[in-house]
Protein backbone atom coordinates (compact mmCIF):
# COMPACT_ATOMS: atom_id res chain seq x y z
CA UNK A 1 0.00 0.00 0.00
CA UNK A 2 3.01 2.29 0.75
CA UNK A 3 5.27 0.72 -1.39
CA UNK A 4 5.79 4.71 -3.53
CA UNK A 5 7.65 5.56 -0.12
CA UNK A 6 10.30 3.81 -1.55
CA UNK A 7 10.39 5.64 -4.96
CA UNK A 8 13.45 7.30 -5.97
CA UNK A 9 11.20 10.04 -7.06
CA UNK A 10 9.37 10.40 -3.67
CA UNK A 11 12.72 10.26 -1.51
CA UNK A 12 14.13 12.80 -3.36
CA UNK A 13 11.19 15.05 -3.53
CA UNK A 14 10.60 15.15 0.53
CA UNK A 15 14.40 15.07 1.17
CA UNK A 16 14.50 18.32 -1.80
CA UNK A 17 11.36 20.18 0.21
CA UNK A 18 12.84 19.66 3.83
CA UNK A 19 16.00 20.86 2.03
CA UNK A 20 14.46 23.84 0.77
CA UNK A 21 13.08 24.49 3.76
CA UNK A 22 16.05 24.63 5.22
CA UNK A 23 17.75 26.72 2.90
CA UNK A 24 15.27 29.04 2.81
CA UNK A 25 15.42 29.55 7.16
CA UNK A 26 19.37 29.91 6.44
CA UNK A 27 18.23 33.14 4.24
CA UNK A 28 21.36 31.92 2.07
CA UNK A 29 20.65 30.87 -1.69
CA UNK A 30 23.97 29.14 -2.62
CA UNK A 31 22.87 26.64 -0.64
CA UNK A 32 20.50 25.68 -3.62
CA UNK A 33 23.14 24.06 -5.09
CA UNK A 34 22.95 21.28 -2.56
CA UNK A 35 19.62 19.96 -4.62
CA UNK A 36 22.14 19.12 -7.74
CA UNK A 37 23.60 17.01 -4.90
CA UNK A 38 20.16 15.59 -3.68
CA UNK A 39 19.26 14.54 -7.03
CA UNK A 40 21.98 12.73 -7.22
CA UNK A 41 21.88 10.93 -4.25
CA UNK A 42 18.53 9.74 -4.93
CA UNK A 43 17.74 10.05 -9.03
CA UNK A 44 21.10 9.62 -11.12
CA UNK A 45 23.34 7.91 -8.64
CA UNK A 46 27.03 9.00 -11.02
CA UNK A 47 28.51 9.88 -7.88
CA UNK A 48 29.15 7.82 -4.77
CA UNK A 49 29.16 10.38 -1.97
CA UNK A 50 29.55 7.84 0.38
CA UNK A 51 32.81 7.16 -0.76
CA UNK A 52 33.92 4.86 2.30
CA UNK A 53 31.24 2.13 1.53
CA UNK A 54 30.36 0.32 -1.90
CA UNK A 55 27.37 0.77 -3.58
CA UNK A 56 25.89 -2.24 -4.95
CA UNK A 57 27.95 -4.71 -2.74
CA UNK A 58 27.48 -5.67 0.73
CA UNK A 59 29.77 -3.77 3.21
CA UNK A 60 31.25 -5.60 5.85
CA UNK A 61 30.38 -4.76 9.59
CA UNK A 62 33.09 -2.46 10.16
CA UNK A 63 31.76 -0.38 7.30
CA UNK A 64 28.45 -0.54 8.36
CA UNK A 65 29.69 0.99 11.72
CA UNK A 66 31.32 3.29 10.67
CA UNK A 67 28.65 4.82 8.16
CA UNK A 68 26.19 4.60 11.01
CA UNK A 69 29.16 6.36 13.04
CA UNK A 70 29.86 9.14 10.44
CA UNK A 71 25.94 9.66 10.14
CA UNK A 72 25.25 9.29 14.04
CA UNK A 73 28.02 12.51 13.88
CA UNK A 74 26.85 14.63 11.61
CA UNK A 75 22.84 14.58 12.52
CA UNK A 76 23.89 15.41 16.39
CA UNK A 77 26.26 18.03 15.15
CA UNK A 78 23.29 19.59 13.48
CA UNK A 79 21.16 19.41 15.78
CA UNK A 80 23.70 21.00 18.69
CA UNK A 81 24.25 23.58 16.06
CA UNK A 82 20.57 24.22 14.97
CA UNK A 83 18.43 22.93 17.50
CA UNK A 84 19.16 22.18 20.93
CA UNK A 85 22.68 20.76 23.43
CA UNK A 86 23.45 19.72 26.46
CA UNK A 87 25.03 22.01 29.19
CA UNK A 88 26.41 20.77 32.49
CA UNK A 89 26.49 23.11 35.30
CA UNK A 90 30.16 23.23 36.39
CA UNK A 91 29.87 25.94 39.49
CA UNK A 92 27.86 27.38 41.90
CA UNK A 93 27.16 30.57 40.60
CA UNK A 94 23.69 30.24 39.73
CA UNK A 95 22.59 27.84 43.03
CA UNK A 96 19.79 27.00 44.57
CA UNK A 97 18.28 28.27 41.17
CA UNK A 98 20.23 25.17 39.55
CA UNK A 99 23.02 23.16 41.13
CA UNK A 100 26.79 21.61 39.96
CA UNK A 101 26.42 18.48 38.38
CA UNK A 102 22.70 19.82 36.54
CA UNK A 103 22.68 18.57 32.72
CA UNK A 104 20.30 20.77 31.04
CA UNK A 105 18.64 20.96 27.83
CA UNK A 106 19.68 24.16 25.90
CA UNK A 107 16.93 25.03 23.19
CA UNK A 108 18.88 27.11 20.02
CA UNK A 109 15.58 27.89 18.94
CA UNK A 110 14.26 29.64 21.95
CA UNK A 111 16.12 32.97 20.56
CA UNK A 112 17.18 31.65 17.12
CA UNK A 113 20.19 29.34 16.64
CA UNK A 114 23.60 31.38 15.17
CA UNK A 115 24.79 30.72 11.93
CA UNK A 116 28.80 29.12 13.18
CA UNK A 117 31.17 31.68 13.08
CA UNK A 118 34.09 28.84 12.43
CA UNK A 119 32.25 26.01 10.99
CA UNK A 120 35.30 23.86 10.69
CA UNK A 121 35.95 22.28 14.03
CA UNK A 122 36.17 18.62 15.91
CA UNK A 123 33.17 17.20 17.04
CA UNK A 124 31.64 17.69 20.35
CA UNK A 125 34.45 19.87 21.63
CA UNK A 126 34.03 23.98 22.50
CA UNK A 127 37.31 24.93 22.27
CA UNK A 128 40.08 22.62 23.59
CA UNK A 129 40.64 18.96 22.65
CA UNK A 130 41.14 16.42 25.12
CA UNK A 131 44.60 14.60 26.37
CA UNK A 132 46.52 16.69 23.55
CA UNK A 133 45.04 20.22 24.83
CA UNK A 134 44.89 22.05 21.54
CA UNK A 135 42.11 24.48 20.20
CA UNK A 136 40.00 22.24 18.26
CA UNK A 137 38.96 24.41 15.42
CA UNK A 138 40.42 25.48 12.68
CA UNK A 139 39.91 29.91 11.69
CA UNK A 140 41.05 28.89 8.15
CA UNK A 141 37.09 29.90 7.86
CA UNK A 142 35.54 32.59 9.68
CA UNK A 143 31.82 33.62 9.06
CA UNK A 144 30.02 37.13 10.03
CA UNK A 145 27.46 36.83 13.02
CA UNK A 146 24.23 35.96 11.92
CA UNK A 147 21.65 34.84 13.96
CA UNK A 148 18.35 32.59 12.03
CA UNK A 149 14.56 33.36 13.38
CA UNK A 150 13.61 31.56 15.83
CA UNK A 151 10.63 31.75 18.92
CA UNK A 152 11.34 35.12 20.66
CA UNK A 153 13.52 37.46 22.01
CA UNK A 154 15.60 37.64 25.55
CA UNK A 155 13.47 38.76 28.55
CA UNK A 156 14.00 40.34 31.60
CA UNK A 157 14.85 37.64 34.08
CA UNK A 158 15.16 34.80 31.27
CA UNK A 159 18.22 31.80 32.42
CA UNK A 160 20.58 32.17 29.51
CA UNK A 161 23.32 30.43 28.20
CA UNK A 162 25.56 32.42 26.11
CA UNK A 163 29.48 32.43 25.33
CA UNK A 164 31.83 34.53 27.77
CA UNK A 165 32.44 37.66 26.42
CA UNK A 166 35.65 38.50 28.39
CA UNK A 167 36.80 34.52 26.65
CA UNK A 168 37.98 36.13 23.71
CA UNK A 169 41.41 35.97 24.94
CA UNK A 170 42.85 33.42 27.60
CA UNK A 171 45.49 32.42 29.63
CA UNK A 172 45.11 28.42 29.10
CA UNK A 173 46.99 27.94 32.61
CA UNK A 174 44.09 30.23 34.28
CA UNK A 175 41.45 29.17 32.31
CA UNK A 176 38.15 29.35 34.91
CA UNK A 177 40.08 33.33 34.97
CA UNK A 178 39.38 35.88 32.77
CA UNK A 179 42.46 37.02 31.34
CA UNK A 180 41.38 40.91 32.27
CA UNK A 181 41.15 40.24 35.86
CA UNK A 182 44.62 38.67 35.34
CA UNK A 183 45.68 41.54 33.89
CA UNK A 184 44.19 43.54 36.49
CA UNK A 185 45.52 41.83 39.56
CA UNK A 186 49.12 42.06 37.79
CA UNK A 187 48.47 46.03 37.43
CA UNK A 188 47.41 46.37 40.98
CA UNK A 189 50.35 44.71 42.14
CA UNK A 190 52.71 46.90 40.41
CA UNK A 191 50.67 50.02 41.62
CA UNK A 192 51.01 48.55 45.09
CA UNK A 193 54.96 48.14 44.71
CA UNK A 194 54.91 51.46 43.67
CA UNK A 195 52.85 52.88 46.72
CA UNK A 196 55.12 50.75 49.04
CA UNK A 197 58.49 52.36 47.83
CA UNK A 198 56.98 55.74 47.32
CA UNK A 199 57.88 56.25 43.75
CA UNK A 200 55.41 58.24 41.74
CA UNK A 201 51.93 56.91 40.78
CA UNK A 202 51.33 56.14 37.21
CA UNK A 203 47.95 56.08 35.28
CA UNK A 204 45.97 52.85 35.66
CA UNK A 205 46.28 52.79 31.82
CA UNK A 206 50.12 52.32 32.27
CA UNK A 207 50.13 49.17 34.46
CA UNK A 208 47.59 47.53 32.59
CA UNK A 209 50.30 47.91 29.66
CA UNK A 210 53.01 46.98 32.12
CA UNK A 211 50.99 44.01 33.30
CA UNK A 212 49.65 42.96 29.90
CA UNK A 213 53.58 43.11 28.73
CA UNK A 214 54.29 40.72 31.95
CA UNK A 215 51.86 38.09 31.05
CA UNK A 216 52.03 38.17 27.66
CA UNK A 217 55.58 37.59 27.63
CA UNK A 218 55.70 35.16 30.61
CA UNK A 219 57.09 31.50 29.71
CA UNK A 220 54.65 30.27 31.63
CA UNK A 221 51.93 31.18 29.91
CA UNK A 222 50.03 29.82 26.98
CA UNK A 223 47.91 32.77 25.33
CA UNK A 224 44.65 32.15 22.82
CA UNK A 225 42.87 34.25 21.16
CA UNK A 226 39.12 32.66 20.69
CA UNK A 227 36.33 33.41 17.84
CA UNK A 228 32.69 34.59 19.36
CA UNK A 229 31.52 30.39 19.34
CA UNK A 230 34.48 29.35 20.86
CA UNK A 231 34.42 31.17 23.81
CA UNK A 232 33.44 29.11 26.72
CA UNK A 233 29.74 28.76 27.77
CA UNK A 234 28.48 30.56 30.83
CA UNK A 235 24.90 30.51 32.33
CA UNK A 236 23.77 33.17 34.53
CA UNK A 237 20.05 35.42 35.19
CA UNK A 238 19.63 38.08 32.52
CA UNK A 239 18.06 40.95 34.97
CA UNK A 240 18.42 43.98 32.15
CA UNK A 241 17.94 43.70 28.90
CA UNK A 242 19.13 46.46 26.08
CA UNK A 243 17.75 49.86 26.64
CA UNK A 244 17.37 49.03 30.37
CA UNK A 245 19.02 51.20 33.74
CA UNK A 246 20.42 49.13 36.28
CA UNK A 247 21.46 49.57 40.03
CA UNK A 248 22.64 47.35 43.06
CA UNK A 249 21.60 48.66 46.34
CA UNK A 250 22.63 47.07 49.67
CA UNK A 251 22.82 43.55 47.06
CA UNK A 252 19.29 44.05 46.18
CA UNK A 253 18.76 44.56 42.10
CA UNK A 254 16.70 47.59 40.82
CA UNK A 255 16.14 48.09 37.66
CA UNK A 256 14.12 51.27 35.75
CA UNK A 257 13.78 52.35 39.42
CA UNK A 258 11.95 49.15 40.55
CA UNK A 259 13.00 46.24 42.54
CA UNK A 260 13.93 42.97 41.59
CA UNK A 261 11.17 39.96 41.85
CA UNK A 262 12.29 37.81 44.96
CA UNK A 263 12.88 34.62 43.18
CA UNK A 264 13.16 32.27 45.58
CA UNK A 265 15.97 30.56 44.32
CA UNK A 266 18.34 33.53 44.78
CA UNK A 267 20.70 33.26 47.51
CA UNK A 268 23.22 35.39 49.40
CA UNK A 269 26.15 34.96 51.55
CA UNK A 270 24.96 35.22 55.32
CA UNK A 271 27.12 34.80 58.47
CA UNK A 272 25.85 31.67 60.66
CA UNK A 273 26.89 32.06 64.12
CA UNK A 274 26.60 29.00 66.60
CA UNK A 275 26.82 28.89 70.23
CA UNK A 276 30.22 27.28 69.57
CA UNK A 277 28.80 23.64 68.50
CA UNK A 278 29.77 22.70 64.94
CA UNK A 279 27.83 22.59 62.72
CA UNK A 280 26.71 19.43 61.91
CA UNK A 281 27.52 18.44 58.18
CA UNK A 282 24.67 15.87 57.64
CA UNK A 283 21.81 18.22 58.95
CA UNK A 284 22.97 21.06 56.85
CA UNK A 285 22.46 18.80 53.80
CA UNK A 286 18.78 18.48 54.35
CA UNK A 287 19.09 22.50 53.75
CA UNK A 288 21.42 22.01 50.52
CA UNK A 289 24.37 23.21 52.17
CA UNK A 290 27.43 21.47 50.73
CA UNK A 291 30.04 20.09 53.25
CA UNK A 292 32.58 22.15 51.38
CA UNK A 293 31.20 25.27 53.30
CA UNK A 294 31.17 23.38 57.00
CA UNK A 295 35.46 23.29 57.68
CA UNK A 296 35.91 22.65 61.33
CA UNK A 297 37.70 25.54 61.31
CA UNK A 298 35.03 28.11 60.67
CA UNK A 299 33.24 26.92 63.96
CA UNK A 300 31.53 29.28 65.39
CA UNK A 301 31.53 31.45 62.21
CA UNK A 302 30.38 30.17 59.25
CA UNK A 303 30.04 32.36 55.83
CA UNK A 304 26.85 30.04 54.31
CA UNK A 305 24.96 30.81 50.61
CA UNK A 306 21.68 30.96 51.54
CA UNK A 307 18.14 32.01 50.32
CA UNK A 308 15.93 34.07 52.59
CA UNK A 309 13.31 31.39 53.32
CA UNK A 310 16.20 29.24 53.93
CA UNK A 311 18.58 31.50 56.40
CA UNK A 312 15.20 31.83 58.12
CA UNK A 313 14.25 28.16 58.72
CA UNK A 314 17.78 27.03 59.64
CA UNK A 315 17.99 29.71 62.61
CA UNK A 316 14.13 28.14 63.39
CA UNK A 317 15.51 24.56 63.54
CA UNK A 318 18.88 24.06 64.43
CA UNK A 319 19.54 24.64 68.21
CA UNK A 320 23.08 25.88 68.40
CA UNK A 321 22.67 28.58 65.84
CA UNK A 322 22.55 32.00 67.71
CA UNK A 323 22.55 34.24 64.44
CA UNK A 324 22.00 34.22 60.74
CA UNK A 325 22.41 37.49 59.17
CA UNK A 326 22.69 38.62 54.95
CA UNK A 327 26.13 40.24 54.23
CA UNK A 328 26.29 43.16 52.50
CA UNK A 329 29.78 43.81 50.81
CA UNK A 330 30.82 47.57 50.39
CA UNK A 331 34.30 48.11 49.70
CA UNK A 332 35.21 49.18 46.43
CA UNK A 333 36.82 46.64 44.25
CA UNK A 334 38.97 47.14 41.45
CA UNK A 335 37.95 43.91 39.44
CA UNK A 336 34.22 45.46 39.64
CA UNK A 337 32.90 46.71 36.29
CA UNK A 338 33.63 49.16 34.39
CA UNK A 339 37.08 48.21 35.71
CA UNK A 340 37.93 52.19 35.90
CA UNK A 341 39.55 53.55 38.96
CA UNK A 342 37.31 56.70 38.83
CA UNK A 343 34.61 54.54 40.31
CA UNK A 344 34.47 53.08 43.41
CA UNK A 345 31.82 50.48 43.25
CA UNK A 346 31.03 46.74 44.98
CA UNK A 347 29.36 43.24 44.58
CA UNK A 348 26.12 44.75 46.83
CA UNK A 349 26.84 48.79 45.53
CA UNK A 350 26.69 48.97 42.38
CA UNK A 351 25.19 51.38 39.15
CA UNK A 352 23.45 52.80 37.81
CA UNK A 353 24.30 51.96 34.40
CA UNK A 354 22.40 52.11 31.07
CA UNK A 355 22.88 48.93 28.91
CA UNK A 356 23.09 49.60 25.42
CA UNK A 357 20.58 49.70 22.92
CA UNK A 358 20.48 48.70 19.18
CA UNK A 359 20.09 51.69 17.03
CA UNK A 360 20.50 54.05 19.93
CA UNK A 361 23.08 57.28 19.49
CA UNK A 362 24.60 58.44 23.03
CA UNK A 363 26.75 60.98 23.77
CA UNK A 364 30.33 60.37 24.79
CA UNK A 365 32.70 62.03 26.89
CA UNK A 366 35.50 60.95 28.72
CA UNK A 367 33.98 60.00 31.97
CA UNK A 368 30.88 58.26 30.19
CA UNK A 369 33.36 56.29 27.81
CA UNK A 370 34.71 53.21 30.16
CA UNK A 371 31.22 52.21 30.18
CA UNK A 372 31.10 52.37 26.15
CA UNK A 373 34.83 51.21 25.06
CA UNK A 374 34.48 47.53 25.06
CA UNK A 375 31.54 47.81 23.53
CA UNK A 376 32.70 50.30 20.50
CA UNK A 377 36.12 48.44 19.90
CA UNK A 378 35.93 44.62 20.91
CA UNK A 379 32.11 43.66 20.00
CA UNK A 380 31.57 46.22 17.69
CA UNK A 381 34.65 46.21 15.97
CA UNK A 382 36.13 49.75 15.69
CA UNK A 383 38.76 51.38 16.75
CA UNK A 384 39.27 53.93 19.30
CA UNK A 385 41.71 56.22 21.49
CA UNK A 386 41.72 58.88 23.61
CA UNK A 387 44.36 61.92 22.58
CA UNK A 388 43.86 65.17 24.70
CA UNK A 389 40.73 65.05 26.05
CA UNK A 390 39.31 64.08 22.80
CA UNK A 391 37.88 60.66 21.61
CA UNK A 392 38.54 59.03 18.08
CA UNK A 393 36.17 56.40 15.97
CA UNK A 394 38.06 54.64 13.22
CA UNK A 395 40.49 58.18 13.24
CA UNK A 396 37.74 60.10 13.41
CA UNK A 397 36.98 62.34 16.51
CA UNK A 398 33.57 61.22 18.17
CA UNK A 399 31.11 63.02 19.92
CA UNK A 400 28.64 60.67 19.91
CA UNK A 401 28.37 56.80 19.05
CA UNK A 402 25.03 54.48 17.75
CA UNK A 403 25.06 51.25 18.87
CA UNK A 404 24.88 48.45 16.73
CA UNK A 405 23.75 45.47 19.31
CA UNK A 406 21.55 44.88 21.64
CA UNK A 407 23.19 43.96 25.38
CA UNK A 408 22.46 42.25 28.71
CA UNK A 409 23.31 42.34 32.30
CA UNK A 410 23.83 38.99 33.26
CA UNK A 411 23.98 38.06 37.49
CA UNK A 412 24.48 34.57 38.62
CA UNK A 413 21.24 33.92 41.68
CA UNK A 414 24.24 32.99 43.77
CA UNK A 415 24.38 36.51 43.95
CA UNK A 416 27.87 36.10 46.10
CA UNK A 417 29.80 33.56 44.82
CA UNK A 418 28.87 34.38 41.04
CA UNK A 419 31.32 36.26 38.71
CA UNK A 420 28.88 37.82 36.01
CA UNK A 421 28.50 41.15 34.57
CA UNK A 422 29.86 43.15 37.57
CA UNK A 423 33.01 42.04 36.92
CA UNK A 424 33.02 41.68 33.37
CA UNK A 425 30.81 43.96 31.51
CA UNK A 426 27.95 43.34 29.40
CA UNK A 427 26.64 40.41 27.24
CA UNK A 428 26.14 41.43 23.57
CA UNK A 429 23.75 40.07 21.50
CA UNK A 430 25.52 37.56 19.59
CA UNK A 431 27.12 36.00 22.21
CA UNK A 432 23.74 34.76 23.03
CA UNK A 433 23.47 30.62 22.92
CA UNK A 434 19.99 29.72 24.16
CA UNK A 435 17.50 29.19 26.69
CA UNK A 436 17.83 25.73 29.51
CA UNK A 437 14.38 24.25 29.25
CA UNK A 438 14.30 21.15 31.45
CA UNK A 439 16.97 19.36 33.41
CA UNK A 440 17.51 15.78 31.98
CA UNK A 441 20.10 14.35 34.58
CA UNK A 442 21.49 15.56 38.19
CA UNK A 443 24.38 13.92 40.02
CA UNK A 444 25.91 15.28 42.85
CA UNK A 445 30.19 14.40 43.23
CA UNK A 446 30.41 14.49 46.26
CA UNK A 447 28.34 10.83 46.73
CA UNK A 448 29.41 7.81 44.73
CA UNK A 449 26.84 5.78 42.49
CA UNK A 450 24.35 5.58 42.41
CA UNK A 451 23.49 7.98 45.74
CA UNK A 452 25.16 10.83 43.61
CA UNK A 453 21.61 10.74 41.18
CA UNK A 454 19.59 13.35 42.22
CA UNK A 455 16.51 11.47 40.95
CA UNK A 456 14.08 14.47 42.06
CA UNK A 457 15.48 16.62 39.86
CA UNK A 458 15.01 14.95 37.05
CA UNK A 459 13.39 16.67 33.80
CA UNK A 460 12.47 19.21 36.40
CA UNK A 461 11.48 22.56 34.15
CA UNK A 462 14.08 25.74 34.28
CA UNK A 463 11.58 28.22 35.52
CA UNK A 464 12.80 31.77 35.30
CA UNK A 465 10.62 32.72 38.12
CA UNK A 466 12.18 30.30 40.66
Amino acid sequence: MFEFRKHKYFRFGLTAVLYLAFVIWLGNYWYLIGLGIIFDLYVTKKVNWTFWKKRNEKNNAFIEWLDALIFAVVAVTLINIYFFQNYKIPTPSMESTMLVGDHLYVSKMSYGPRVPNTPIAFPFTQNRLPIVNKESYLTWIKLPYKRLAGFGQVKRNDIVVFNFPAGDTVVVEQSARSYYSILREYAMGAKSQDNYAKAPLRSWDSYISQARKAVESSRNFEIVYRPIDRRDNYIKRCVAIAGDSLEVRNGDVYVNGEPQPDFIGIQYEYLVQTNGQPLNPRVMSKYGISEEYLGIQNNPKYYLPLNKSTAEQIKKDISNIIKVERQIYSNPDYQIYPNSQQFSWSVDQFGPIWIPKKGVTVALTVENLPFFDRVIEAYEGNTLSVKDGSIFINGEIATEYTFQMDYYFMMGDNRHRSADSRFWGLVPEDHVIGKPKFIWLSTEKEQSFPKSIRWNRFFKIVDAAE
